[in-house]
């Protein structure tokens, strides 16, 4: 189960994985491209992780060509997190007309500076990232905090991806269409940033890696399918064929996240070296022991930079879901662990949720089988977690914190946070063999207060 404790970590709703592809050399065409920054007094890139305001001053969008910068938008009391259209020719920014407002997303055509609100209402909506097929990704505020949402470029069809008591805000969108995003963890209950994983539709919600430890944040993806983050006070990267993360020899400084590839083996970063009062924009070729100051903004901090120039359209997730109020999951062998496999044989499964105000209450349990399978269904579009009990209902393993399942979701998982290099043993799990029939875990009159909350 990688998803925390790791459950649910394949995905099985229709969906296709499509490999990354087609991105090699769009770097080398890049290095001369205008970039485009947020300029603010001040910036704590993980408050909105807290609820908070990352940008307690105000901030302001720079067009950066040559060395000189102007505003990318004029009349806003705030502008930041722009993202630049697949084709070079629009940006979609957070902004504020007025102070008083609420951040809104918004849409800018180049061309002409033609402004049009994509997003916007009584909360906060921020971090807008471009999608296929005329869509775009945000965080839209709830009482929840942070919520991950898609809507149309036009603002119609809005869809609410994530569903926990938590705040969540993406920060890419991979190649292969999954969107990565930042929350604490554990998920939905955690103090310390992490990077997840989710498809377009909501569905697949799974940790990037396993190897939880300190925190991490600001993931973007690279042209070789890298994902490089901030960790702690320097920099990482996760890559494919490794299981967990694998460290980056940079310069020491106090770095902002968002990386941008601009060359080959040349990177855009946000970073404080030295004794800077402000974090400045700076290139890096890997490997180099230093930094080269790009541009710097007196008495301001210079983070999130993008770079003005075409890229390669991700692949869009061809969703199976459907209009059921619920999802099916099934587990291969629940034992199985990448913190070490169960001893004892668990004898049931008990599935937690939480209440409207926010208590954990018990939907009820399912047999486990001899070989560790389960096969359950369980409410969609609410935050649950599993337990695993011996046959006097204590908890030999449990899941830290919250996912949720999208509406017809069927998923698979191998074990409880088996890890990504574990596959599944070639054989037809018991619970399947005795029913096809998943236990229903959905009903409210099932549900009963969970001991101890």
């Amino acid at each position: 189960m990688r998803l925390l404790y790791g459950l649910l970590a394949a995905s099985v709703a229709g969906a296709v994985v499509l490999g990354i592809c087609g991105f090699a050399g769009q770097a080398a065409r890049s290095a001369d491209a205008p970039v485009i920054a947020t300029a603010s007094s001040t910036y704590d890139a993980t408050a909105a992780l807290r609820g908070e305001e990352r940008f307690a001053r105000g901030a302001q969008l720079l067009l950066v060509k040559k060395g000189k910068a102007e505003p990318l938008v004029e009349g806003f009391a705030a502008s930041a997190d722009a993202d630049v259209s697949f084709d070079a020719k629009r940006v979609l920014f957070a902004g504020k007309k007025n102070a008083s407002e609420p951040w809104s997303i918004w849409e800018l055509t180049l061309a002409d500076h033609s402004l049009r609100k994509v997003i916007g209402g009584e909360a906060d909506a921020i971090r807008p990232l471009y999608l296929p097929d005329e869509r775009l990704i945000y965080a839209q505020r709830t009482a929840q905090g942070f919520q991950l949402e898609t809507a149309q470029v036009n603002g119609s069809d809005p869809l609410q991806l994530t569903h926990i008591n938590a705040s969540a805000v993406p920060t890419d969108v991979l190649a292969d269409g999954r969107i990565l995003f930042e929350s604490m963890y554990p998920l939905g209950e955690g103090k310390t940033p992490e990077l997840y994983l989710v498809y377009a539709d909501g569905s697949g919600v799974e940790s990037y890696r396993c190897d939880h430890g300190a925190a991490r944040w600001g993931g973007r993806q690279l042209a070789s399918g890298d994902v490089v983050f901030t960790h702690g006070d320097g920099l990482a990267r996760f890559t494919s064929p490794l299981a967990a993360e694998a460290a980056i020899h940079a310069p020491k400084a106090q770095y902002g996240g968002d990386v941008a590839e601009v060359g080959a083996s040349q990177w855009l970063v946000s970073a404080r070296a030295g004794d800077e009062a402000h974090a400045s924009l700076n290139l890096w070729k890997t490997g180099a022991q230093s930094l080269q100051q790009f541009f710097v903004q007196r008495d301001e901090e210079l983070v999130e930079p993008v770079l003005v120039r075409e890229r390669e359209r991700p692949h869009r997730h061809p969703s199976g879901l459907h209009e059921w109020n619920s999802g099916n999951l099934l587990a291969l062998n629940a034992r199985e662990s990448r913190e070490g496999d169960l001893k004892a044989l668990p004898v049931s499964v008990r599935v937690d949720s939480l209440d409207v105000n926010g208590n954990t209450v018990a939907l009820g349990t399912a047999p486990v089988e001899a070989d560790g399978s389960f096969f359950v269904k369980t409410p969609a579009d609410r935050a649950i977690r599993f337990a695993l009990l011996d046959e006097k209902g204590t908890v030999l393993r449990q899941e830290h914190g919250w996912f949720w399942v999208r509406k017809g979701e069927q998923r698979i998982c191998v074990g409880c946070h088996t890890g990504p290099e574990r596959a599944a043993e070639n054989r037809v799990p018991a619970v399947l063999l005795r029913t096809t029939t998943p236990v229903n875990l959905t009903g409210v009159a099932q549900q009963t207060a969970v001991e101890g909350h």
